[in-house]
Order: C-alpha cells, then sequence, then structure tokens
C-alpha cells in the first residue's frame, strides 16, 4: 500500500495519528452498523417467504374458485357481476425505521369488504371468489411494501459494505503506513542529532 504524500513533519505525524484514530472508529462504527443492517435484511426476507407461502396458498383457493364460478354462472354474468365491484384504493409513501434508519415505503389502504351487487341472481361461488381476491390482494400489496422496504434495505447494506471496505483496505493501511513511514524518519533524525551533538561535545 502507498503511503500518503506529505513531508515527514511532527505536525504531520499528529495529523496523521488523528485521522487513523477516526478511521478506525469508523470502521468499527460502520462494521457494526453493516450488521444491524443485514440482521434486519435477513429478518424481512423471512416475512417475504412467510408472505409468499401465504400468496401461494390463497392463489390455489382464488383461481379454481373463480373456474367454478365461471362453470356454473356463467361468463356473461360473472362480468356483469365484475363491473359492478367498485372499490377505491388509497396508495401513500410512508417512512419505517428499520435497523436504527428510516427508509421510504408504501403503504396500500384496503377498503372495507362490501356486497356490491344484490341477493337476488348472486351465488355462493360469488362470494367466495371475492372474499378469496380480496385477502390475495390484502397480501399483494403487504408483498409491495415488505419489498419496497428489502430493496432499500439492500442497497443501504451494499453502501456500508463499500464504506467498510474502503476504510479496511485503503484508508487504515495507507494511513499506518504514512505514520510508520514518519516514525521512523523522525526517529532517524532524532539519531543523527544526538550523533552531532556527541561529536560537538567531544570537540569542546
Amino acid at each position: 500500500m502507498a503511503k500518503l504524500n506529505i513531508a515527514p513533519t511532527k505536525s504531520n505525524l499528529l495529523s496523521i495519528k488523528e485521522q487513523l484514530s477516526v478511521a478506525q472508529n469508523g470502521y468499527e462504527l460502520l462494521e457494526q452498523k453493516r450488521e444491524i443492517l443485514v440482521m434486519e435484511l435477513m429478518r424481512i426476507v423471512e416475512q417475504v417467504k412467510l408472505l409468499e407461502k401465504q400468496i401461494d396458498s390463497t392463489v390455489e383457493q382464488a383461481y379454481p374458485a373463480l373456474k367454478n364460478m365461471l362453470k356454473i354462472v356463467g361468463g356473461d354474468r360473472v362480468e356483469r357481476i365484475g363491473h359492478s365491484v367498485k372499490y377505491d384504493f388509497h396508495i401513500k409513501e410512508t417512512r419505517v425505521n428499520t435497523g436504527g434508519m428510516n427508509f421510504d415505503s408504501i403503504e396500500v389502504e384496503l377498503p372495507k369488504q362490501q356486497l356490491f351487487y344484490s341477493y337476488l341472481g348472486s351465488f355462493a361461488d360469488s362470494d367466495k371468489v371475492m372474499v378469496e381476491f380480496f385477502k390475495l390482494l390484502s397480501l399483494l400489496t403487504q408483498m409491495a411494501s415488505i419489498r419496497t422496504i428489502a430493496w432499500r434495505l439492500a442497497n443501504e447494506v451494499k453502501k456500508t459494505q463499500r464504506r467498510v471496505n474502503a476504510l479496511d483496505k485503503l484508508v487504515i493501511p495507507q494511513n499506518r503506513e504514512t505514520k510508520t513511514y514518519i516514525e521512523g524518519v523522525l526517529e532517524e533524525r532524532e539519531r543523527e542529532n544526538t550523533f552531532v551533538l556527541k561529536a560537538l561535545k567531544k570537540r569542546k
């Protein structure tokens, strides 16, 4: 590792010692931050896996129910029922604190489930399809929110890892080598000065 190109003086030695101390403290703090972020990311990944299982299970219920409804009720009537269903969904940005850091995420507010068609001319299959797909929609909105957090958290882990690597592989070794070099030069100068003083004393 190449040392810094600075003059080997006492003032520069004090300065490089201070920089080295700051870099080492920064490395320790960033390493702690990285570990916390990785733990949080792993926790969120587990949540994503659990949601994926719930979504798969709900899909296995929802689509067969829809197919059964199409067989019994008929495509035209299913389409008319579908056109009568109208929900308003509200999506808003939120701030989520994870691992001691704030991340932008999204939150979807689902309305309460309602009956948009009359009991006359409707079927139990229609209600089952509504229930299953509403449940599926709820799970998908949760997945969208948590994946947003996971993506931002993963980016923060990458940034932190790059900073940790820069300190560990570049800044700290460079400062250490510069410190060692300056100390060596100053010690050599001190020995030379001592030798000169002794020589002068002998002459006197």
